[in-house]
């Protein structure tokens, strides 16, 4: 079952060392609104379409803007932000990092994109053309990242995502995310929808749903199946990646070096 993965894995993981760290700025302010218990539930969900992707693109963050497919990807020398193809699967690179900086998450927040890095603690910030603008130090270590429009999710491997200022990325509160009652650790990726906050949990094939209000897990989709699908693709590593359409309310997934992006839709 996929939900014991997410409640045991993570925690084994984290135990081992590689949860992520724990002391970036994680005050342990919880935002909580309601003690009740809250048992996620299962979806379901269908393949719209599959989408070529790059074995090239080690994904860190996905965003769908006006049309267009954004990626961030990862590693030293080979973290860039690049727009995507969807029929052809080609990539735009529109910026790179310094050598010396992992890339991580991305969002979209008022015609700029935001890109996180892993250990070098600062974000990237470009308009939409791939300029960049300027760079945005923080504390500890960059996961994902996602917004409300407003203000900036952010995490960092641990169990806790962080409320930022879009400006200063000062933590203005802390969201400590639980999987029925239990603190679920290793949360990557975000995508905000529809007031709730969808992330890949790490060395994982499934994505949940978190309640920011509460920090609790709504529900949760087993995306194990997709592997299947990911033919002579022996680079395929960790699912990564989460962005949103909110006109056709589909989903689209991949993860790191796929050959495939996957446009779903999430059945409730």
């Amino acid at each position: 079952m996929i939900s014991t993965l997410l409640l045991t894995a993570a925690t084994l993981l984290a135990a081992c060392g590689n949860g992520g760290n724990k002391n970036s700025d994680n005050e342990t302010t919880e935002a909580t609104t309601t003690q009740k218990s809250v048992v996620a539930q299962e979806y379901d969900f269908r393949i719209v379409a599959q989408h070529a992707h790059s074995t090239e693109s080690y994904t860190q963050g996905l965003e769908y803007v006006d049309g267009v497919m954004w990626e961030g990807t990862g590693h030293e020398g080979k973290s860039h932000l690049q727009r995507i193809d969807l029929a052809t699967g080609k990539r735009d690179i529109v910026a790179s990092l310094p050598k010396s900086d992992f890339g991580e998450g991305i969002t979209h927040f008022c015609d700029r994109i935001y890109q996180l890095t892993w250990l070098s603690e600062k974000a990237f910030v470009y308009d939409l053309k791939g300029n960049l603008l300027k760079t945005i130090p923080y504390r500890g270590e960059g996961w994902g990242i996602t917004t409300d429009g407003t203000r900036l999710f952010m995490s960092d491997g641990s169990p806790v995502i962080r409320i930022v200022n879009p400006d200063t990325f000062n933590t203005e509160g802390v969201i400590s995310v639980s999987f029925n009652n239990t603190t679920i650790d290793l949360i990557n990726e975000l995508e905000w929808v529809d007031g709730k906050i969808w992330a890949n949990i790490y060395l994982s094939d499934a994505i949940v749903e978190i309640d920011p209000a509460s920090g609790k897990v709504t529900g949760f989709v087993d995306l194990s199946p997709l592997r299947t699908l990911l033919k002579e693709n022996p680079e395929a590593e960790a699912m990564n990646g989460i962005a949103y359409n909110a006109e056709t309310k589909h989903f689209y997934v991949t993860g790191k070096d796929w050959n495939r992006l996957f446009e779903i839709e999430i059945i409730k």
